[in-house]
């Protein structure tokens, strides 16, 4: 028998995986029903992958490229969209080059994804926490609260990472696998905002503002994309992809050029014939936002053309720390990627596989997190499977 534990996305892909293989599979979840953590990714609209060419996703998830070539090259994005489309799901790429289902929330692909496993025969279990995993003989044994307990060849543990713990991810875990020797990093908000010390005047103005196409900078990295104000600080993609490189910052500090498409020169041009301030922004198109951040910071610079357009192409802006790690979107953190072997069997526990948040990796938003749990889940599930029947 193959145990799957956690029922989030790469638990279910993992149990489905290994029935797929002539496995027989039983999924467990503390929680009282499968894909909690799959229903959330998909409050925004369900982002299943990205469109862009496979050979550029592994650059995406920052460290093991080969190791991720390889899990891409079992399960690539085309094969999650095959497998989207054998549930009746058809996807389609936005216009930015995400895939969704078309039409279909998250709950109607889960549900039809439930049912699909349950056909095939594999058993779930929910209200079982794990508490102990213990090596008898061949298999392992693993106890369960209120005094459950199941034995199994292989076991797959999907645990997920330390955000949205009320999904189940809520990172207890480590303990049960520390106990084994397994060396771990610290968890870590990924995908998250991050706190600013707004000026008051700044706060009044602009909480709840977008700032649209920008080009961001964080030491020397750069991304394009957008931030939203919020009464504590930053969120959007820009800052979310910056993330390990701003952790990585004794101080960490943000340089926005608000108007990346143009050049100062032409910016000096349009406000050549220009007097005053506001008739300067109104000719730079710049947003309220905008406004209210470069007039809130830098208000002796807004009368002077040349400061202020110094400033629009290169606005400091320091950070707080993260925010908590509850409210991240994903962790970095987890099982380091040296204590798996390349079926992703941790190598001082053998016939325990990992999948998903559990191991060591973070990518951005934009379909590389689901992309990342269905092809984790996918070799940890046939893996299992065949050394449970082979053993």
């Amino acid at each position: 028998m193959v145990v799957v534990v956690g029922a989030g996305p790469a638990g279910l892909r993992a149990a489905e995986a290994a029935a797929a293989d002539g496995a027989q599979v039983a999924i467990c979840d503390a929680q009282p029903s499968a894909g909690r953590k799959f229903l959330v990714a998909g409050r925004g609209g369900l982002n299943l992958t990205h469109s862009e060419p496979v050979e550029n996703f592994p650059d995406r998830y920052r460290t093991e490229p080969e190791r991720w070539r390889e899990l891409l090259a079992r399960f690539s994005p085309d094969a999650l969209r095959a497998w989207a489309e054998e549930l009746a799901v058809e996807t389609y790429v936005g216009t930015s080059r995400r895939v969704f289902p078309r039409g279909q929330k998250a709950a109607v692909l889960l549900r039809a994804w439930l049912q699909r496993l349950r056909s095939t025969g594999v058993e779930f279990r929910t209200g079982e926490r794990l508490l102990g995993l213990t090596r008898e003989g061949d298999s392992w044994r693993l106890d369960f609260g209120g005094g459950g307990r199941m034995i199994a060849r292989a076991v797959v543990l999907a645990l997920g990472g330390a955000s949205w713990p009320e999904t189940g991810s809520d990172g207890a875990w480590p303990t049960l696998l520390a106990a084994h020797g397994v060396e771990m990093a610290p968890f870590a908000a990924a995908n998250c905002g991050w706190n600013v010390s707004w000026p008051a005047a700044v706060l009044e103005r602009a909480e709840g503002l977008p700032l649209k196409n920008l080009d961001v900078r964080a030491a020397g990295e750069v991304v394009s994309g957008e931030l939203l104000i919020t009464r504590y600080g930053l969120e959007g993609g820009a800052i979310y992809r910056l993330g390990p490189v701003l952790r990585e910052m004794a101080r960490p500090e943000l340089r926005i050029d608000f108007k990346p498409q143009v050049t100062a020169d032409v910016l000096r041009e349009r406000a050549a014939q220009l007097r005053w301030p506001n008739e300067w922004f109104r000719a730079w198109k710049l947003s309220a936002g905008v406004v209210a951040l470069v007039q809130g910071y830098f208000p002796d610079d807004c009368v002077e053309r040349e400061k202020a357009i110094a400033r629009l192409k290169e606005f400091p802006l320091p950070l707080g720390g993260p925010r908590p790690i509850a409210e991240a979107i994903s962790t970095a953190g987890g099982v380091l990627w040296r204590e798996l072997d390349d079926q992703l069997m941790l190598r001082r526990m053998p016939g325990v596989f990992l999948a998903g948040e559990m191991i060591d990796w973070e990518a951005p938003t934009g379909g590389y997190l689901l992309q990342g749990c269905f092809s984790t889940g996918t070799r940890a599930g046939r893996a299992a499977a065949e050394y449970a029947r082979h053993l």
